[in-house]
């Protein structure tokens, strides 16, 4: 199935690219998303007159999500979980629990790429998609109790303190 992008796709195109994808994705995501339109000649000839204003619109939110980024990058997030004597979860920690931490209304769970689950206490960097250009790191410090994470969060400081102290061979 051939479709015209309408933004960018992370591992697919960028604005304006005719792009050849199965019909299942096409159908069922992309095309509802609004992402993508068919590749007719109809469709292309529409999408030649209306492609600055839909370059300009890219650039508004990439340049928003960028300012958005500045706010959450590296920001430390504290979650407090029941956790065993070995330190797993009884459980884990969802995109829905990292997203109604950030406290930002612009920070959706579909944003919230976890690469592994987050299944025992420490700290874990989550990678957030603002804009398929920019994505932010927010840390997910996860403990049984407040003090704990004070703890945590002190012994990670002071790793990263001490490894930009050590000189390079």
């Amino acid at each position: 199935m051939k479709l015209i992008l309408l933004q960018r796709v992370e591992k697919l195109g960028r604005i304006g690219d005719i792009v050849t994808v199965k019909r299942g994705y096409g159908v069922n995501f992309l095309l509802p998303k609004g992402v993508a339109m068919r590749a007719t000649k109809e469709n292309i000839k529409k999408f030649e007159t209306e492609k600055t204003s839909l370059e300009s619109l890219d650039l508004k939110h990439k340049e928003e999500a960028e300012i958005l980024c500045k706010r959450i990058n590296n920001k430390e997030i504290v979650l407090i979980r029941q956790a065993g004597e070995s330190g797993q979860l009884f459980g884990s920690v969802s995109a829905r629990d990292i997203a109604d931490q950030v406290n930002d209304e612009h920070v959706k769970k579909n944003q919230i790429r976890i690469e592994h689950p987050i299944k025992e206490i420490g700290i874990h960097p989550v990678r957030v998609q603002l804009h398929p250009d920019v994505s932010a790191t927010v840390l997910i410090n996860v403990a049984k109790s407040e003090d704990e994470a004070k703890a945590q969060s002190e012994s990670v400081k002071e790793t990263i303190a001490d490894s930009a102290a050590q000189p390079v061979e």
